[in-house]
């Protein structure tokens, strides 16, 4: 596979995620959606969540083959400084740092914007998820007990928790996607700034 392009995703992008995601739906136990999205749903979202959260896209050879994105935790105002996370990859971009190369760019973004807190949740088992996510940073702290059905059984979900950055002694809101300034959006889609040189 050659060099990977990182970028922010667009509603255009809408065709090629929906065919990354619908497996995932459809086949597994990954995704509690029970029915696929189609693109103008996914469309939708990007345009809806992309407002305040980052939703990145990796391509090969323009191709898309990967996404992540951040979105709300819960909707009561207090929680505002903490997100969910996901990605999700075509199938051949797997196990070649693509992930994880989205997720460092994704929390590099959040970390720009004000967040303090990134959880995920991984419907279990799944074992390449929990790897990867742990190997990004996050801690175990909890699971969900047979919380849905899927599949024929009931299915428990494991929540992982990545402290962004350390909570400031007086809140500050959190700045919308679209509002960090270009130059460090192009800097950390590019690779060119770390996660720790945005944290100060």
């Amino acid at each position: 596979m050659r060099a990977i392009e990182y970028r922010l995703a667009t509603a255009e992008d809408a065709p090629a995620i929906a065919a990354i995601y619908a497996p995932y739906v459809s086949d597994t136990i990954i995704s509690f959606e029970t029915e696929a999205p189609d693109a103008a749903e996914i469309a939708s979202r990007i345009e809806r969540i992309g407002r305040q959260y980052p939703w990145l896209a990796a391509s090969a050879d323009g191709r898309l083959v990967g996404y992540a994105y951040a979105c709300e935790n819960r909707s009561r105002l207090a929680y505002r400084w903490s997100v969910d996370a996901a990605v999700y990859l075509d199938p051949s971009a797997q196990r070649n740092g693509i992930g994880s190369g989205l997720y460092r760019r994704l929390f590099a973004l959040l970390r720009a914007q004000g967040y303090v807190n990134a959880f995920a949740g991984i419907s279990l088992p799944n074992a390449a998820s929990v790897a990867l996510h742990e190997a990004m940073g996050f801690a175990p702290i909890g699971v969900y007990r047979n919380v849905g059905y899927k599949l024929g059984a009931w299915r428990d979900v494991g929540w992982w928790q990545l402290a962004l950055c350390e909570p400031p002694r007086r809140a500050v809101e959190p700045v919308a996607i679209g509002e960090l300034e270009a130059v460090v959006v192009d800097a950390v889609l590019a690779g060119r700034a770390s996660v720790q040189s945005l944290t100060g």
